[in-house]
């Protein structure tokens, strides 16, 4: 996964990351040209949790939102 695809959907997604792991900033979540892995990395030294358990996170968020928005039309 890259930050093309989670883009469009980047602010619905920081909202549930922040939901589930609290201690996390907009300053944490700030997702800059390029730096997909500094945002991982953020999260991950933040939460104590693997990249992987983040990446899944993020793809499991980002399904909902593309899940929804599917229904919505």
């Amino acid at each position: 996964m890259n930050k093309l695809q989670i883009q469009g959907d980047w602010n619905i997604i920081k909202g549930n990351l922040k939901q589930r792991w609290a201690k996390l900033t907009d300053d944490d979540l700030q997702l800059i040209d390029g730096k997909y892995d500094e945002v991982l990395g953020r999260i991950q030294k933040r939460t104590g949790e693997s990249r992987e358990a983040v990446e899944d996170a993020i793809k499991s968020f980002r399904s909902a939102v593309s899940a929804q928005f599917k229904a919505s039309n």
